[in-house]
């Protein structure tokens, strides 16, 4: 696809400074983009390498307008507009609609106009296809599941039994939807599993990473919001919430029926304990174990920054003092109250 960026500043309302009949059929990095490539600045730590660019044109903010070397569009958010251009630029492939002849399909399912259902797919009863939904190969849809129009399975999903996925939906290879939560009961000395007679359900423009797992509900369903994006391999458990437009790196692992707020951001590898709650715009940093509940909006981390291994071994051995420490620190503050209260008593005498 070519267009001009007087043609994408119309279509998405921003400003164009230079020629605006620059033609434009691709995106490139500041660093090596070249002929009709355009490309983005929305990073400070990148804005050296604006000057010697060869791209056709960049997207920037009004801030670094004046430095750029070559057309340019403005726009407050650089990123999220470059997004969009790409998006356009590179659209998604259409799969021919059709059942693959190797996929087996169950009885009572109901597929709407323009579904493509690949090799090696197989889709139990009672299942709802929405129009235009794509099942890639190798793909596993279990009974009574519901996928929304537009939504597309990569190769070798997993939905179990119960699944609903609301419209537009992005499965990445690998996904499992559904599978037993990890519920388990003490017997004496040995452990009885619970069933898991809950669903999981997932709204509109949800995105879901390679090799992530949703658990079903207990007893109700897991239940994830409109807009929420899940990276690769993130363990979301069973009864778990998650409000409208949150992210969640990769490799966040969040126990059983946590809540969590609209618009949160969950940084790498953190980790959440189970039937707690994070309000609406709460910031998890990368590794950070939240063991209780974080109601107020914020940026909240908890883990020790990398150091040479000679001084955290250092500091690992003064941490497993902490508790003594802190004892010495309360006796000496009681004592020092003691003579501050035994010092005043006198001063009163002598008056």
């Amino acid at each position: 696809m070519t267009t001009t960026l007087g043609e994408l500043a119309v279509r998405y309302g921003c400003t164009v400074q230079g020629d605006p009949d620059v033609p434009i059929s691709r995106v490139g990095t500041l660093l090596n983009a070249a002929g009709e490539a355009i490309s983005f600045l929305a990073n400070p730590a990148y804005r050296k390498q604006l000057a010697d660019t060869s791209a056709a044109a960049v997207i920037l903010s009004p801030e670094d307008a004046a430095q750029c070397p070559v057309s340019c569009l403005i726009t407050d958010n650089p990123y999220a507009l470059y997004a969009r251009v790409a998006a356009d630029l590179n659209p998604s492939s259409e799969a021919p609609p059709g059942i693959d002849d190797s996929a087996v399909v169950g009885a009572d399912t109901e597929i709407a106009a323009g579904v493509c259902i690949s090799a090696q797919v197989c889709i139990g009863a009672d299942v709802r296809l929405g129009q235009g939904v794509f099942i890639g190969p190798g793909c596993v849809v279990g009974d009574r599941c519901e996928l929304g129009a537009g939504t597309r399975l990569n190769a070798n999903v997993t939905l179990c039994a119960d699944t609903r996925i609301g419209a537009r939906g992005l499965l990445h290879a690998g996904a499992v939807l559904g599978a037993d939560g990890f519920g388990i009961a003490r017997d004496g000395d040995r452990w009885i599993k619970v069933p898991q007679l809950g669903g999981v359900r997932l709204g509109d423009d949800v995105e879901v990473g390679a090799n992530t797992a949703i658990d079903r509900g207990a007893i109700e369903d897991t239940v994830i919001g409109d807009g929420v994006k899940l990276d690769n391999q993130v363990q979301v458990g069973h009864n778990v919430r998650i409000g409208e437009h949150t992210v969640i790196a990769g490799c966040v692992a969040i126990a059983g029926s946590a809540t969590i707020g609209k618009r949160c951001m969950i940084g790498g590898a953190a980790a959440i304990v189970g039937h707690i709650e994070l309000g609406d715009d709460v910031v998890v940093n990368a590794f950070t174990f939240v063991s209780h509940s974080l109601m107020h909006a914020g940026v909240y981390s908890g883990a020790m920054p990398v150091e040479q291994a000679s001084r955290w071994r250092r500091n690992a051995a003064h941490l497993r003092h902490l508790d003594k420490l802190a004892k010495k620190v309360q006796l000496l503050e009681k004592k020092l109250a003691e003579i501050e209260t035994a010092g005043s008593a006198g001063e009163k005498d002598k008056s």
